[in-house]
């Protein structure tokens, strides 16, 4: 497994990283946990040492796992984030002080660590990150010792820009063939600040793997029920046919070619895998392939154009 600075941090690690939203069992249906942990220990024999969860992926089952696996492999670079209250009806946003160094301690509890390695921010809005207490909570948690580094999980390039801004050393971002517009944004500010990059929903929800057909029923449960309208799915699938020249030669599969596509952009410190199964995750690994470019350099200069054609902005 290739790896990479992550940021200024002073880490490194695996380029590619596994994800636990899906493994929680809200996101796409049930899993069942000891499908889960067969997942996580698999990823960690294959090389993965970064591991992204949060305190809201199963009401803190999915930290509770992660903690299990941290206990025969503690040199793990976990990622958990909070600021989702989930003891409320609805589940609510917060970022004040008192919340966020309540929901630091139970990480630690759950994860079994004196100190987060990563915490990130929660999907908070640019009002929250100016707002600046929130920001103020994640740097004293770090200079008491709860956490190594602090980082922001963001909804859209705004938010990213904001967490920039205030000196965020980790962002974690939706990056992908269908939706590349926020990172490429905002590449500048990174640079700048020199912080780390998880790029997250490589594969698009799903999408990118290249194989629904415009009549796709998710089960119930399925949060990609209330992500697409039919008439929405039914565009995405349709743009699909303007990338798949890329699959050819050692590109395999689109799922194979969204994968290198994020891997390509030198600012990505690691990729998220969203992987439920075990052979779903052997599968993306033999498929990744090698570097430094992982796509052809003609391709990545005809992708922009190919994109645009169908109206995808770059």
């Amino acid at each position: 497994m290739r790896k990479r600075p992550l940021g200024k941090t002073g880490m490194v690690v695996s380029e590619l990283a596994v994800g636990t939203w899906g493994l929680g069992g809200e996101a796409y249906g049930p899993v069942d946990e000891a499908d889960a942990e067969k997942v996580l220990r698999r990823a960690v024999d294959m090389g993965f040492t970064l591991i992204d969860t949060a305190d809201a992926y199963g009401g803190g089952r999915m930290e509770l796992l992660v903690g299990k696996v941290l206990k025969d492999h503690p040199d793990l670079v976990v990622v958990t984030k909070g600021g989702v209250d989930r003891t409320t009806d609805p589940t609510r946003k917060t970022f004040d002080p008192t919340y966020l160094r309540g929901a630091v301690e139970r990480s630690c509890k759950r994860l079994g660590v004196e100190a987060i390695p990563v915490f990130m921010l929660h999907h908070p809005t640019p009002d929250a990150i100016y707002a600046g207490e929130a920001v103020e909570t994640a740097l004293a948690l770090k200079t008491e010792g709860k956490i190594q580094h602090w980082g922001v999980a963001a909804g859209d390039e705004d938010v990213a820009r904001a967490a920039i801004d205030k000196g965020a050393e980790i962002i974690e971002l939706a990056y992908n063939l269908t939706h590349p517009i926020d990172l490429h944004r905002i590449s500048g500010d990174i640079m700048v600040a020199g912080c780390g990059v998880l790029a997250r929903s490589v594969l698009g929800y799903g999408l990118l793997a290249g194989m629904w057909t415009k009549d796709r029923v998710f089960v119930e449960g399925d949060h990609r029920n209330d992500r697409w309208t039919r008439m929405e799915l039914e565009h995405r699938v349709e743009q699909l046919d303007a990338i798949r020249f890329l699959v050819k030669g050692e590109v395999h599969t689109l799922r194979a070619a969204a994968v290198r596509f994020a891997l390509a952009n030198h600012l990505v410190s690691a990729a998220v895998l969203g992987a439920r199964t075990v052979e779903q995750l052997e599968q993306l690994v033999r498929e990744t392939g090698g570097g430094p470019r992982y796509l052809p350099d003609d391709d990545l200069r005809q992708l922009p154009r190919a994109l645009d054609r169908v109206g995808i902005h770059t």
